[in-house]
C-alpha cells in the first residue's frame, strides 16, 4: 500500500530588486570589506612593529633601562588618570543616588497619592452620580415605552 506524496510545495520566488537596493547592497559589502581589510592591515602592522621592536631590543648594545623606566613612568601616569576617572565616577554616582533619594522618591509618593484620591473620586461619582442617572434613564426608557404601547405617544 503506497502512502500519498506530500505535494511539492514550491518556494516563492525571490522579490526583485530595484537597481538602487542592488547599488546599495554592494556598497555595504564593499564598506565591510573596506572595515575587514583595514582591521588585517592594523594587526599585520601591529605585529610587525611588536617584532621590530623585539629585535631592536634584543640586540647587545640597546639601551632597555632607559626604555624600561620611561614605560614605567607612562604607568605611573596612567593609573593616576584611572584613579582621577575613578573619584569622577564615584562622585557622580553619589549625585545620583542623591537625586533618587531626594527628588525622585518624594514625586513618586505625591503621584501615589494623587491616583489614591483620583481612584476615592472615581468610586464617589460612579455611586453617587452615575448610578442614580442610570436608573433614572432606564424608568424613563422604560416609561416610555409604556406610553407607546398603550398608544398615548407615538413611535
Amino acid at each position: 500500500m503506497a502512502l500519498p506524496q506530500p505535494e511539492q510545495q514550491t518556494p516563492p520566488p525571490a522579490p526583485q530588486l530595484t537597481p538602487e537596493q542592488i547599488a546599495e547592497l554592494r556598497e555595504q559589502e564593499r564598506k565591510q570589506k573596506m572595515i575587514v581589510t583595514s582591521v588585517i592591515a592594523g594587526v599585520m602592522f601591529i605585529l610587525v612593529l611588536l617584532g621590530v621592536a623585539i629585535f631592536f631590543l634584543l640586540q647587545p648594545t640597546a639601551p632597555t633601562d632607559k626604555i624600561r623606566d620611561v614605560f614605567i613612568i607612562v604607568v605611573a601616569l596612567e593609573s593616576l588618570v584611572i584613579g582621577v576617572a575613578m573619584i569622577v565616577l564615584i562622585v557622580q554616582l553619589a549625585s545620583l543616588i542623591n537625586l533618587l533619594q531626594n527628588e525622585v522618591r518624594p514625586i513618586l509618593n505625591a503621584t501615589n497619592e494623587t491616583v489614591n484620591t483620583l481612584r476615592g473620586t472615581v468610586e464617589f461619582l460612579g455611586e453617587e452620580v452615575i448610578e442614580p442617572v442610570m436608573k433614572l434613564s432606564g424608568y424613563l426608557a422604560g416609561l416610555t415605552r409604556m406610553l407607546e404601547l398603550m398608544g398615548i405617544k407615538k413611535k
